[in-house]
């Protein structure tokens, strides 16, 4: 244990995990044996981490957080499995994290710079990008990606091996059931496609250029008068012209193989390309 660190007389700490320098533990929190804190990390008061778990540099954690504890799946038999917490994240109150499975590669991997509000809910063998938010009660099923700059709104619910492209935003009680593409907007009971982050590509300094461009491509993409699949629309588009970096990302999801559907417009709103 590093002199360096501030544990509270409270606080049981297993004598084999590994903690960095300028560690702080408060209160009744409690580390496993395979648990690796990284220098700078604050674990509050009241927190419980257990499992192979590790978490990054300058991470805080919140109390009543319960980190890298066994999956809610049936099929987990005990099999050895890690959680990895990236560094600069903040882990509110009431968070939980569960360890990987066998079937899902065993790991559960967060990014950096994430913030997970009150409640939220990161299951086995989902990969989280770098500068996420998940905002109260936010909820992702087993094998879930989030790319990078994604925002998933209070109390949404994301289905099993649903991908999440960066910069999408997800409107709070949606209930995800598809892929959403880069730079998507979803809302609704069961979630459909309702335009582009706008909010987001603002925010995240894209030129008015980019963002006219990314609006053009979400027309021919889905209000087209393309024959062919989705699948195939953006198989032809990706052939016959240069895109930039940005609008490549977005052909690139569609044309990548995946477990659930795409998340598309209802067909009864044909403009809502220009949801924020």
């Amino acid at each position: 244990m590093n002199h360096h660190s501030s544990i509270h007389p409270t606080a049981i700490i297993h004598p084999k995990a590994q903690l960095g320098t300028n560690v702080s533990i408060g209160a009744y929190s409690i580390v496993g044996e395979h648990v690796t804190l990284h220098d700078g990390v604050t674990l509050m008061a009241h927190v419980f981490v257990d499992g192979h778990t590790t978490i990054g540099a300058q991470t805080i954690v919140y109390p009543f957080t319960s980190l890298g504890t066994a999956p809610q799946d049936l099929k987990y038999r005990g099999e050895p499995a890690t959680l990895i917490i990236g560094e600069h994240n903040t882990i509110r109150e009431h968070v939980t994290m569960n360890i990987g499975t066998e079937g899902g590669g065993g790991i559960t991997r967060v990014g950096n710079h994430g913030l997970y509000m009150v409640g939220v809910h990161v299951a086995h063998d989902c990969a989280i990008g770098n500068h996420v938010i998940m905002a109260n009660n936010a909820t992702l099923a087993g094998h879930v990606s989030v790319g990078d700059y994604a925002v998933i709104g209070g109390l949404a619910a994301v289905h099993q091996f649903v991908r999440i492209g960066h910069y999408a935003m997800i409107g709070g009680m949606s209930g995800v059931e598809h892929d959403v593409i880069p730079f998507g907007s979803v809302m609704g009971e069961r979630a459909h496609l309702s335009g582009l982050n706008l909010v987001g590509l603002k925010r995240g300094g894209f030129t008015r250029e980019t963002i006219h461009e990314m609006r053009a491509l979400y027309r021919a993409l889905f209000h087209g008068e393309a024959e062919g699949s989705l699948q195939q629309r953006a198989e032809h588009m990706t052939q016959s012209s240069q895109h930039d970096a940005v609008l490549r990302d977005v052909l690139d999801f569609i044309r990548m193989g995946s477990k659930r559907s795409l998340c598309v417009p209802k067909q009864d709103h044909p403009n809502h390309e220009d949801a924020a």
